[in-house]
């Protein structure tokens, strides 16, 4: 299937021309500005599909709006029709097509062309109206306040937020996307004149700032976002995608002393906490329990034995671990419990707690197994 795509340089065709590559889509003709004028004519007579995703957003003149967003579609248009290819045409307009700012104009100016060629070639047109848009590739300090936030504050660097109670209507890049590949098979959501991509967010300008500020934190405290709240989620995997590549890695706190180190890595308020720990041979840590806080101990490395002794009991349970065999031990309530390196090299054990320590309520009591 031939696919031809507009402003193939731009942040939602270079997501989507990725995403129909991963799915097999190999017939993709880019068309940029770049482009030389003489392929639009090729491109027009073979496409079986027409992403137009060009537009203007940023000119240096505001009568740029209407020669890029409105001129260019009509040459597209009459060019297809040049060729007699009624394909199916796909337009990015933006929710400012209803406002009468130079912007909007040109943006619905654009849509009233693409519905008056629709009448006259019976061509199948859908016509998109995007909210604010947000995602990895995004150009920051541009027309992306989500990218600029996550870019700069990445970077230390400032931000202006003049009212944090601006709300904004949010569409997620891949969420995009999906529903744009999926038009291929005709699953499109039609509301009147115009598609709908069904998942979409609504935030204030102060809950995404605070939201991104707290990723950002995230790395000094080592917690991890509420991936339960798809937006949360999505917004978080935005902001990782502008981290300055030379730091993508941070440093741990290694609580070190003869017997070994215990490092917390990840932390959560409804998932508990996820540590590493490194015992050397012949050491013994542990001889505890604890009244509700639970913990399961994963060794990947080295060899020993967890032991256990329910406290009101003589009787002692022992769990033979290795990383040769990759086993979890539940360490249930009610019972002391230690680790012993059996091995002649270090030993390491992923550890996972219920809850993160609390130093005023420890729930952590001292007894020999």
């Amino acid at each position: 299937m031939n696919i031809l795509v507009t402003g193939a340089n731009g942040f939602i065709a270079r997501n989507l021309i990725v995403e129909l590559k991963n799915k097999g889509y190999t017939n993709i003709f880019e068309y940029t500005k770049e482009t030389d004028i003489g392929l639009l004519n090729e491109y027009c007579q073979k496409a079986a599909f027409v992403f137009h995703l060009a537009g203007i957003n940023r000119p240096k003149n505001a009568t740029e709006f209407m020669k890029g967003n409105y001129g260019f579609t009509e040459q597209l248009l009459e060019t297809l029709k040049k060729h007699s290819n009624h394909c199916p045409i796909m337009l990015s307009s933006s929710t400012q097509a209803k406002l009468s700012n130079p912007y909007g104009l040109s943006k619905k100016a654009g849509e009233d062309l693409l519905l008056n060629y629709a009448k006259e070639t019976g061509a199948k047109v859908l016509i998109y109206r995007f909210p604010n848009v947000f995602g990895k590739w995004c150009k920051p300090n541009y027309n992306s306040a989500i990218a600029t936030f996550c870019y700069n504050i990445a970077r230390e660097l400032p931000i202006t937020v003049n009212d944090r109670n601006v709300t904004m209507n949010l569409l997620y890049i891949d969420d995009l996307v999906e529903d744009l590949i999926s038009v291929l098979n005709n699953k499109e959501t039609i509301n009147g004149d115009y598609c709908e991509i069904p998942v979409s967010y609504t935030a204030t300008l102060g809950e995404i700032v605070d939201l991104i500020y707290s990723f950002k934190e995230s790395r000094d405290n080592l917690s991890i976002p509420d991936m339960s709240d798809p937006f949360t989620k999505k917004l978080y995997s935005t902001y990782l995608s502008y981290l300055p590549e030379a730091e993508f890695s941070y440093d741990l706190k290694m609580n070190m002393d003869h017997r070994g180190s215990f490092t917390e890595f990840i932390k959560t308020l409804d998932r508990g906490q996820v540590s590493v720990n490194i015992s050397k041979p012949g050491i013994t840590k542990g001889n505890h329990w604890h009244h509700t806080k639970n913990e399961k101990f994963l060794v990947v490395s080295g060899n020993g034995v967890i032991r256990f002794r329910k406290i009101d009991t003589n009787e002692v349970i022992e769990y033979y671990v290795s990383g040769k065999k990759l086993e979890v031990v539940d360490i249930p309530p009610g019972y002391t419990h230690n680790i012993e390196n059996l091995g002649d090299t270090d030993m390491v054990t992923i550890m996972w707690a219920n809850e993160f320590l609390d130093l005023n309520r420890p729930d952590t009591y001292y007894l020999e197994v």
